[in-house]
């Protein structure tokens, strides 16, 4: 389950832009080793700096962390072998995700959303009061969280149980939306469900979000989760 109390109070601490310097240091191994490095002076260490790639738009990705700056504040995450990012997220095999985004419209219905989409405060407590009292899906009672500098909720997402996909709006449900005049962020599937955790970058909305298409196993549940967790914001030196 994408449940909130995997983490007590999910904090996470702030770390700097990946930046390390490697050097190599050498060891004599004996006597005779030691004099032979006196004799022929080794050549001077080397330092090789190495930096957080931004994530691609698109495609395979290596595992690794990755700087995301589609925020005000940046963010690292960091993915195992076999995810692909997708611009806005990252995913596995479709069949579990991670994404990011910025919400700006709440449905009143996530069923009958078309005509229904309502504009929210950019705040975490507007946006959960928001999903909280959408109609045809479930949500659990938020829990507070603080990620680095900044706020806000985390939650869990769900359709409601009797929830024909064929019966709403262009056969999906809308979650909500980053524009007035159509869904930005659906399911097409009433198995998708997620885990949803918003906060406060300064006067910014930002929602990350860790869920499955579809039943999955616990092992792609806990990588999925991990990768959801692994993300830190950037503090700017």
């Amino acid at each position: 389950m994408w449940t909130s109390s995997r983490r007590s109070g999910a904090t996470h601490r702030t770390r700097s832009p990946l930046a390390g310097v490697v050097v190599a240091l050498l060891a004599c191994a004996g006597f005779a080793a030691c004099t032979a490095a006196a004799e022929t002076p080794a050549p001077a260490p080397t330092a090789e700096t190495e930096t957080t790639k931004p994530l691609p738009a698109t495609g395979a990705i290596d595992a690794g962390t990755y700087v995301v700056y589609g925020f005000t504040a940046p963010f690292e995450v960091t993915v195992p072998d076999g995810w692909e990012s997708f611009g806005w997220g990252v995913l596995k095999d479709w069949e579990v995700f991670v994404n990011f985004l910025s919400p700006g419209y709440v449905p009143t219905d996530a069923c009958a959303w078309q005509n229904a989409l309502v504009a929210v405060d950019p705040s975490p407590e507007a946006f959960v009061a928001a999903m909280t009292a959408q109609a045809s899906t479930e949500t659990t009672p938020p829990v507070e969280v603080v990620m680095g500098d900044y706020s806000g909720f985390e939650f869990d997402y769900s359709v409601e149980n009797g929830i024909n996909i064929n019966d709403c709006g262009k056969e999906h449900v809308c979650l909500w939306s980053e524009q007035a005049t159509d869904c930005t962020r659906g399911y097409s599937m009433v198995t998708e469900r997620e885990t949803e955790r918003v906060l406060d970058l300064n006067g910014e909305l930002a929602l990350f979000a860790v869920g499955e298409f579809q039943s999955v196993t616990d092992e792609l549940t806990e990588e999925a989760r991990a990768v959801f967790d692994s993300i830190e914001f950037v503090r700017e030196e």
